[in-house]
């Protein structure tokens, strides 16, 4: 019997060592920078799924692609039109993710209105481009109404806040 205590004990030992030396903690063990993000990885979920937050987090970057998109359209700066337009539809699709809900309003604006966007992008026609912002401008405010927000109406950006410009030729 004082074997088999002896022999436990070691294999304790060895696997409190081991994982010691692989660098295991514990998985309660506080982490980022001054440990703010704590408790059982339940708990950490939760903290970083807040800290993503829902749609609304989506639509603010959304704004500030959709006024970049523009004013790279004015510019003809069709290279970075083509990347705000694709990042567009990545902010959106990842906010899907967190709340779904949200996916059936805008199924016109991705499936539509971008689209049309994306196309004149490719073509590199600043009329086109002109015509499909307005449409793309108009789903927005549809999808808006759709959501029960429509009081945050969406407009053709007439200042550019941005210092992003079109590369010197």
């Amino acid at each position: 019997m004082r074997r088999i205590n002896f022999m436990l004990g070691v294999a304790a030992l060895s696997i409190l060592l081991f994982n010691t030396g692989c660098g295991w903690e514990p998985p309660d063990r506080p982490v980022g920078s001054d440990g703010w993000l704590d408790g059982d990885m339940h708990k950490k979920f939760d903290t970083v799924a807040d800290q993503l937050r829902g749609f609304d987090a989506a639509m603010v970057e959304v704004g500030y692609r959709y006024q970049e998109l523009y004013w790279a359209g004015m510019d003809e700066n069709w290279p970075y039109a083509a990347y705000q337009a694709e990042k567009i539809r990545t902010a959106m699709e990842l906010g899907f993710v967190r709340r779904p809900g949200r996916e059936d309003s805008a199924q016109s604006f991705l499936n539509d209105a971008m689209p049309a966007v994306e196309r004149a992008i490719q073509m590199g026609e600043l009329e086109e481009f002109e015509a499909a912002v307005r449409v793309v401008t108009a789903s927005c405010n549809t999808c808006h109404a759709l959501e029960d927000v429509g009081f945050m109406r969406v407009e053709i950006p007439d200042m550019r806040p941005s210092p992003i410009r079109a590369p010197a030729e």
